[in-house]
């Protein structure tokens, strides 16, 4: 019996051993590496106006050529030039349907106007709202992408958006 268990304990080790420098080895796979290259030059504001639910997913259908290169509002004519050279594409004008390039920009709550209702908390990619349910909330300025997914389900319009460094 103990035998039997030092055997099978044996062959675990040598079969996760196996697994682990076959993994180190292969490391992403081509298409993820590439897929993370694209990524890479995408803002990382999470803010959907794309079509896809985040920067990932947009690099991903641009490198499956299901979108084109030309829908990042927020990262503007930088990030399609940059996208364009990195993929040996011609760059294209920012496609307006999609939104129009902005200066950097942060979310600002007025105090005295929020009323707690934390719909802005739900809706916040990057989790850059704190607060709680009847509570006042706040905005991590550091965390902020400026996406603008916080306006609309603010009731009361306590919510703005000011340039990136701002004094707020």
């Amino acid at each position: 019996m103990i035998e039997a268990v030092l055997v099978m304990a044996g062959l675990a080790l040598l079969i996760g051993t196996g697994l682990l420098v076959t993994g180190a080895r292969l490391g992403a796979t081509g298409a993820d590496a590439a897929v993370d290259r694209i990524n890479q030059l995408l803002p990382q504001s999470q803010c959907a106006q794309c079509g896809y639910p985040g920067c990932r997913p947009y690099a991903a259908a641009i490198l499956r050529d299901e979108a084109p290169i030309n829908r990042c509002a927020p990262g503007g004519d930088p990030t399609i030039a940059a996208l364009a050279r990195l993929l040996q594409r011609s760059p294209q004008p920012l496609d307006t349907d999609y939104g129009t390039h902005q200066p950097a920009r942060v979310a600002v709550i007025d105090e005295a106007l929020c009323i707690g209702c934390a719909r802005c908390l739900e809706v916040c990619p990057v989790d850059a709202i704190v607060g709680a349910p009847r509570f006042m909330h706040t905005v991590l300025a550091a965390q902020c992408t400026g996406c603008e997914l916080c306006l609309p389900p603010c009731p009361v319009d306590c919510i703005t958006l000011e340039p990136a460094g701002a004094d707020t």
